[in-house]
C-alpha cells in the first residue's frame, strides 16, 4: 500500500472548488452507510437529504467528478464510494502524527474511525518527559526532541496539533520543517504557515458560541414582551398603523 508521501489528491489540478471538496466527506459518509446496508443505487434527492445538502448542489458537485448518474436509476453507490474515496486520497494509507497527548490528543488517538477512512495514527508526540514511553491506544508516546526523526521514519505528511495555544505555533513550525504539509489544528489559535502547507482548524469553543447565539435567539423569540398578555393572539400591524419619526414604516424592515 502506498504511503502519504507518494501521492497527493488531484482535486486542485482538476479544478474542483474548495466548497465542493468540503462536501465530499459528507457524501462519502452517507454513501458508506448505504453501502453497509447493501443499497445498490441512490437518487440525488435521497443522497442529498442524507448528506444535508440540496439535490441541485449535489448534482453540480458530482459533475466535477465526472459522475452524472443514470436517469430513472440514480447513482451506483459502490462506484461513488470508490470515486469519492479516490478523489479524497483515501484509497491509500495516510500516516498521521498527533502532537500533544493530553485529554484531547489521547481521545483522538483512541478514536477507531480513522483507520476505516484511510488514516493511520503512526506516532504520538508530547513535550512532557514523563509521558515518553507511555502507551496510549497501543502506541508509545515519544518526546518532541525526536520529532524530526519520528516524522521522517513514519513518512508522516499530516500532523494533528492538540497542544495548548502557546505551544501550537512552535510545534507547527517544527512539523513543517520536518516535512509535514497538512495540519489539523485543535489549538485555539491561528497558525502561520508557508505557501504549500494546508491548515484546517477545529475550534470547539467557537462552535459552542455559535450554538449559544442561536439558543439566545430562540429564547428571545419565545419570551413574551413586557406588559403583553401572553394569552392574547398576536397583533398584525399594517403599514399605516406603524409610524416612525420619518413617517410610515414598512411592515417588514430590511435587515
Amino acid at each position: 500500500m502506498a504511503t502519504g508521501r507518494t501521492h497527493r489528491p488531484a482535486t486542485r489540478s482538476r479544478g474542483i472548488p474548495e466548497a465542493t471538496v468540503a462536501r465530499l466527506p459528507l457524501y462519502l459518509r452517507a454513501l458508506t452507510a448505504l453501502s453497509e446496508r447493501s443499497v445498490p443505487t441512490v437518487s440525488s434527492e435521497e443522497l442529498a437529504t442524507a448528506a444535508g445538502v440540496n439535490s441541485a448542489k449535489l448534482r453540480k458537485d458530482f459533475s466535477y467528478l465526472g459522475s452524472y448518474g443514470t436517469r430513472g436509476v440514480g447513482y451506483d453507490v459502490e462506484y461513488l464510494v470508490y470515486q469519492i474515496s479516490r478523489e479524497l486520497g483515501l484509497t491509500q494509507d495516510w500516516p498521521v502524527a498527533i502532537v500533544g497527548i493530553g485529554n484531547l490528543g489521547a481521545a483522538l488517538a483512541n478514536y477507531g474511525g480513522f483507520a476505516s477512512r484511510g488514516f493511520r495514527v503512526a506516532a504520538l508526540i508530547d513535550a512532557d518527559p514523563a509521558m515518553a514511553g507511555t502507551p496510549v491506544a497501543g502506541i508509545a508516546v515519544q518526546h518532541t526532541d525526536d520529532l524530526d526523526r519520528i516524522i521522517s521514519d513514519n513518512g508522516v505528511s499530516i500532523g494533528v496539533i492538540t497542544t495548548p495555544p502557546g505551544a501550537a505555533q512552535q510545534v507547527c513550525d517544527r512539523l513543517v520543517a520536518a516535512g509535514v504539509t497538512s495540519i489539523l489544528n485543535f489549538a485555539p489559535t491561528v497558525l502561520s504557515v508557508p505557501e504549500g502547507v494546508d491548515v484546517r482548524k477545529v475550534d470547539l469553543s467557537i462552535e459552542l458560541q455559535i450554538l449559544a447565539f442561536h439558543e439566545q435567539r430562540k429564547a428571545g423569540e419565545d419570551a413574551p414582551v413586557e406588559g403583553e398578555d401572553p394569552e392574547a393572539p398576536p397583533m398584525r400591524a399594517t403599514p399605516a398603523s406603524r409610524k416612525g419619526p420619518d413617517g410610515d414604516m414598512p411592515a417588514v424592515m430590511p435587515a
